[in-house]
């Protein structure tokens, strides 16, 4: 079993792909909504090299990628340095003007925060009637087995598909600096529902859960 599993991770190894990219569409759907309601400015928390941020201005007109690493943002900031719609902040997420945003999005990078107070700063941020879609990544249970090992079977097939050629080096997208979760999915629900009342949650395959939350006008 130890090298069936080494043989699959050489494998995904050569050719990768980010399990975010699995849900732009949920996000995007969110999006969607958010600007048939007339939302306007969309943040999107550790945004990487911007893959998202770039979706995200295709649907709303103002765009702002928050990214703490320096290298990270930097290849970000140079890819969008043209953009009137969007723009990346070098920064972590914390100090938020009150009603700043209509959208707020963490895609794997709420668990690189203090849970509950990062939850709370994003209520603050939001504006009446707006969103916060969370893709995130818990620390696994039993009860996440099921799906882990069918995110094992699909990972290498979706890999391929993806990716035919063999890659040397994991993308751009898929450098940033990464931390493992340190709480589990039930125990996420339980602050999520307590500082966002009525918030919505799954969890999903490729070790991710997603969350949504709407908040009262």
């Amino acid at each position: 079993m130890q090298r069936l599993l080494a043989a699959v991770n050489r494998f995904n190894a050569t050719h990768p792909w980010s399990h975010n990219d699995a849900y732009t569409r949920f996000v995007l759907r969110h999006a969607r909504a958010v600007g048939r309601a007339g939302g306007r400015t969309a943040v999107d928390v550790g945004c990487g090299t911007g893959n998202l941020v770039a979706r995200l201005s295709e649907v709303l007109p103002e765009v702002i990628g928050v990214e703490p690493d320096p290298g990270t943002a930097a290849a970000a900031r140079a890819r969008f340095a043209s953009s009137d719609r969007a723009r990346i902040e070098e920064r972590g997420f914390g100090d938020e003007p009150s009603g700043a945003y209509d959208l707020i999005v963490f895609v794997a990078s709420l668990h690189h925060m203090p849970l509950r107070a990062t939850l709370r700063r994003a209520n603050q941020a939001l504006r009446p009637g707006g969103r916060i879609v969370i893709v995130g990544v818990a620390a696994e249970t039993r009860a996440d087995l099921p799906r882990s090992v069918a995110s094992l079977v699909l990972n290498p097939i979706i890999g391929f598909v993806r990716h035919p050629r063999r890659a040397s080096a994991p993308p751009a997208a898929m450098r940033a600096p990464t931390v493992e979760p340190g709480e589990t999915f039930d125990e996420i629900r339980s602050v999520l529902v307590e500082e966002l009342p009525g918030a919505r949650m799954r969890r999903r395959l490729f070790w991710r859960y997603t969350a949504q939350w709407i908040a009262p006008r």
